[in-house]
């Protein structure tokens, strides 16, 4: 019997998208260990690679490394397929199509900020609106919208500041990511 290997060969782009999603991932583990006052607000400090790799390679890399950083994140803090895991992925799917509508704005009016902030409401409204459908349907939410649209106007708007800042601290990407 002749062993059998399986080579997977990989590409420049691949090593990329794996390294930037290892930081996303790293990101969201050292949020997760962070104690926060308000259950169900975290600053989204990932969200800054994502937009950063939505600037610097575009969309689709920007969505593969959000999904990664989604599933295994559950994977590792031991969320998948959990009602965390369901709304991390509903607010990541939609804040990811709301940046893909938004790039096509005048970047001189939607630069980082703005479309931190939109990804920032896209996500904690589509999580508000799986508790309502999915979680606890027939309880009355509304009286949390205006503590998570604040949370998530602050943490977007911090997000969106730490992007610009990297953005213009390293103004070209990386040829090939080692």
């Amino acid at each position: 019997m002749t062993p059998s290997t399986i080579e997977l060969l990989t590409s420049a782009e691949d090593r990329r998208i794996a390294g930037l999603a290892a930081a996303a991932i790293g990101l969201t583990l050292a949020e997760a260990a962070i104690p926060l006052p308000i259950p169900g607000i975290k600053p989204g400090l990932a969200n800054i690679v994502t937009l950063v790799v939505l600037y610097r390679y575009g969309w689709r890399t920007a969505a593969w490394v959000a999904g990664l950083r989604i599933v295994a994140g559950a994977l590792a803090l031991g969320q998948f397929l959990t009602p965390a895991f369901m709304l991390s992925l509903a607010g990541g799917a939609t804040s990811l199509a709301v940046l893909a509508a938004a790039m096509h704005l005048p970047p001189r009016w939607f630069g980082p900020v703005a479309l931190s902030l939109l990804a920032a409401f896209a996500h904690i409204g589509a999580q508000l609106w799986v508790v309502d459908v999915w979680l606890l349907p027939g309880a009355s939410i509304l009286g949390l919208l205006p503590l998570f649209l604040a949370a998530a106007w602050i943490t977007g708007l911090a997000n969106g500041l730490a992007t610009g800042y990297l953005l213009k601290s390293n103004p070209q990407p990386e040829e090939d990511f080692p």
